[in-house]
């Protein structure tokens, strides 16, 4: 009975606690979020340099990127503010102990999911927010046109990423000799690139397309050889057995790609949740409860996170698409009916 009651009394202490946080009265938040909460600020992984289009830092030292712009998405969610997020400089293989330690509170990371990631490091996944191939760029005057062709080429790579395993697995499946050269930061692999250090580069094609761009002699010089060694999702990297934290970033990416879907905007956002067109919209933008009560979560967080970071397609298209410097096409990244693979879940 003494028990009983001890954990009655908790139970109404946290609710107590969460109603005076903002979360809401409902189902509890993830024990992350709840961390989130109490701290005042999400702790976000950015890079040790730039990696461009996804986590860079201009010289006044402020973050941008498709990465960094989900990282303050999910602190407008949980907490009502995209700027309540603080970012930690890590290289790739530093991620994950950070994570585990506690260091960060997810790997929003260009993470891609594998079986030895999930199984071995004991880590869980969101649904995909990315897709991109993993290909090798080579320098043009190699007189080669395929991979195929690497024989006894001394290959750059980025030490920590799935990049260089898969540089691995394909060119030692055609039974090539090579000699694979990591280093710890893409700055410091382009300027062995551009000193001829190294034949090709092996790289994840959204970004070697840009990395190619600012090559010594550019595109003229530089080229994209055509296989496609590995297609991988890149996903939402949460510690083990947070199932809910799972369910919070998940929902907080079907809120921007319904978004885009339903053409709810940071800009048009207000207007829509004035007169929500449709359901789904009414409950997106906390008009109708539900989005919110399930995640312990504020109702509004849809209507934060669009009006403050806005939908998939403007993230995209300012850090890679038409409103950035790289200009990438969108591809298999867009929305379901606009010939791509990304698409929402239902928000009922």
């Amino acid at each position: 009975m003494k028990t009983y009651m001890k954990n009655v009394g908790a139970a109404v202490a946290f609710c107590i606690a969460a109603s005076g946080s903002g979360l809401a009265q409902g189902a509890d938040p993830a024990p992350t979020v709840a961390t989130i909460v109490e701290r005042g600020k999400l702790l976000c992984p950015s890079h040790n340099g730039s990696y461009r289009g996804f986590a860079e830092v201009d010289d006044k030292g402020v973050w941008r990127g498709l990465d960094i712009d989900l990282c303050h998405a999910m602190a407008a969610q949980i907490l009502g503010d995209k700027d309540a997020v603080e970012f930690i400089p890590l290289s790739w293989a530093q991620r994950f102990p950070a994570l585990q330690s506690g260091d960060i509170d997810v790997i929003i990371k260009l993470t891609e999911w594998t079986m030895s990631r999930d199984l071995e490091l004991n880590l869980q996944y969101s649904r995909p927010y990315f897709l991109g191939g993993t290909q090798f760029a080579a320098k043009r005057n190699l007189g080669i046109t395929s991979a195929k062709e690497l024989e006894g080429a001394t290959i750059c790579g980025e030490a920590g990423t799935s990049t260089v395993r898969h540089a691995a697995n394909y060119l030692e499946g055609l039974g090539l000799k090579y000699n694979l050269v990591q280093y710890e930061k893409q700055e410091e692999a382009q300027a062995a690139f551009d000193a001829n250090r190294c034949d090709a580069f092996i790289g994840w094609g959204p970004n070697l397309a840009v990395f190619l761009t600012d090559a010594e002699g550019g595109l003229d010089a530089n080229m994209i050889l055509p296989e496609l060694v590995n297609m991988g999702p890149q996903s939402i990297a949460l510690r083990q057995g947070e199932d809910r934290m799972v369910d919070t970033a998940n929902w907080m990416l079907t809120v921007l790609l319904a978004a885009e879907y339903y053409g709810v905007s940071s800009e048009n956002v207000d207007d829509m949740r004035a007169d929500p067109p449709n359901p789904q919209i009414a409950r997106m933008l906390g008009v109708d409860p539900g989005l919110g009560d399930r995640l312990g979560l504020s109702n509004d967080w849809g209507y934060n996170m669009i009006k403050q970071v806005g939908n998939y397609a403007e993230i995209y298209d300012r850090n890679l698409g038409e409103n950035s410097p790289y200009k990438l096409p969108r591809g298999i990244n867009n929305l379901w009916n606009n010939g791509g693979v990304l698409f929402p879940f239902t928000i009922d």
